[in-house]
């Protein structure tokens, strides 16, 4: 059974690798994407994603080097059957899809690309590109695409070195809140 508690002894054992190419850590990038959520005024399962959103890299314990090294660990798919029984689609799914909406905003918004830290338009590269246009209407056409965005937009602005938030037992009540609400 996934508890709060398990999720805090996760970040506690790998949380201090580092966060794919940033100067930053995996638990510091998933507590500062947290943060901008709440501070947004997400809801609940929004704050919960973005909290959670990397976990696959904790999970597969990446190595700090591994997109350096040409390697997609495919993290917002490896976290899902570990995280569907235990939490709600508007969770899990958003999830499952920031890597998407990455390739969807390179497709659809000018600058953004361009906007991307260099380590994000590298795992960019190696997760296929922008979306081509039959791409881009899937993705739409899902009914989480829009909190897949709101995740992906929270997780890019989520590499400030030195930001400070609050520690992960602020957020574990709203995980607490949503574990065993699986829709």
């Amino acid at each position: 059974m996934l508890t709060a508690a398990a999720i805090e002894a996760l970040f506690a054992r790998e949380g201090s690798s580092l966060y794919g190419g940033e100067a930053i850590s995996q638990a510091e990038h998933a507590l500062q994407c947290a943060w901008a959520a709440e501070q947004q005024g997400g809801d609940d399962a929004l704050v919960v994603a973005c909290l959670l959103h990397d976990l696959g890299h904790l999970l597969s314990a990446q190595r700090d080097d591994a997109l350096a090294r040409g390697i997609d660990d495919l993290h917002q798919h490896r976290v899902l059957p570990f995280l569907r029984p235990w939490l709600p689609a508007d969770v899990v799914e958003p999830i499952g899809l920031h890597v998407e909406a990455k390739r969807y905003l390179c497709a659809v918004e000018p600058g953004y690309a361009d906007a991307l830290s260099e380590a994000s338009r590298h795992s960019l590269a190696l997760q296929g590109g922008a979306m081509s246009q039959r791409a881009v209407a899937t993705f739409e056409s899902h009914r989480q695409a829009e909190r897949a965005i709101r995740l992906r937009r929270h997780d890019d602005a989520a590499k400030v070195v030195g930001l400070e938030t609050p520690p992960i037992a602020h957020f574990l009540p709203r995980v607490t809140a949503l574990l065993g609400q699986r829709a």
